[in-house]
C-alpha cells in the first residue's frame, strides 16, 4: 500500500495493492496493521454507503461533539472529495485538500477528526463508502456552505443538487468557536 501525504496534516490519500487477472481483482480497503504501520490508529465503529447521481454535493459536514475521521472509498463511478481543516488553532485552518476517487483508481482518502468532509458525484453515478470513528449524531453535526467563498474550493461543478440541509450550510467563519473541534483534542 502507497500512502500519500496532502497539503493538510493527517490527510492521506492511500493508494492500496491491487492484485488483477483476467478474473477481476482483489484489494484489502483496510487491514488494521498495515494502517497502524502507515501512521493510521482509527478505531472504525460504523460503515456507511451512500449512492448518488451527477451532479449531487454532499457537504461541507463535520460533527462535533462526536467528530468522526473517515475513511472513504468509491465502489462504483467517481467524486471529487474534499477534506477542509476546521480545527480551531490548527495552522492549516480553513485550507481545504481534494483527490478524485473512482472505481478506476481505487484510491482512498483517510480525513481524521477535525476535518469538514464534502463530495461532488462527477459520473453518472456513484457508489460511495465510507468507515467512520464515531456513530452519526444528527445533533452535533454542522454543515459548511459547500461554496463559501473565504475556502474558495475548486469544485468541478457551478450548480450542484443539494439537500435542504447543505442549501442551509453556513460559512466557516460564522460558525462559533464552540462549534469547532480544537488542535489540542485531536492528534
Amino acid at each position: 500500500m502507497k500512502v500519500i501525504e496532502t497539503e493538510l496534516p493527517g490527510v492521506l490519500i492511500i493508494e492500496p495493492k491491487i492484485f488483477g487477472d483476467e478474473r477481476g481483482f482483489f484489494t484489502e480497503t483496510w487491514n488494521k496493521q498495515l494502517y497502524t504501520e502507515a501512521g493510521i490508529t482509527a478505531d472504525f465503529v460504523q460503515d456507511n454507503l451512500s449512492m448518488s447521481r451527477r451532479g449531487v454535493l454532499r457537504g461541507l459536514h463535520f460533527q462535533n461533539p462526536n467528530a468522526q475521521g473517515k475513511l472513504v472509498t468509491v465502489l462504483q463511478g467517481e467524486v471529487y472529495d474534499v477534506a477542509v481543516d476546521i480545527r480551531h488553532g490548527s495552522p492549516t485552518f480553513g485550507q481545504w485538500a481534494s483527490v478524485s476517487l473512482s472505481s478506476e483508481n481505487r484510491r482512498l482518502i483517510y480525513i481524521p477528526e477535525g476535518f469538514a468532509h464534502g463530495f461532488c458525484v462527477t459520473s453518472e453515478t456513484a457508489l460511495f463508502s465510507y468507515k467512520c470513528t464515531d456513530r452519526y449524531n444528527p445533533g452535533a453535526e454542522g454543515s459548511i456552505l459547500w461554496n463559501d467563498p473565504d475556502l474558495a474550493i475548486d469544485w468541478p461543478i457551478d450548480s450542484p443538487e443539494l439537500s435542504a440541509k447543505d442549501q442551509a450550510g453556513i460559512r466557516l467563519k460564522d460558525f462559533p468557536i464552540e462549534r469547532l473541534p480544537l488542535i489540542k483534542a485531536i492528534v
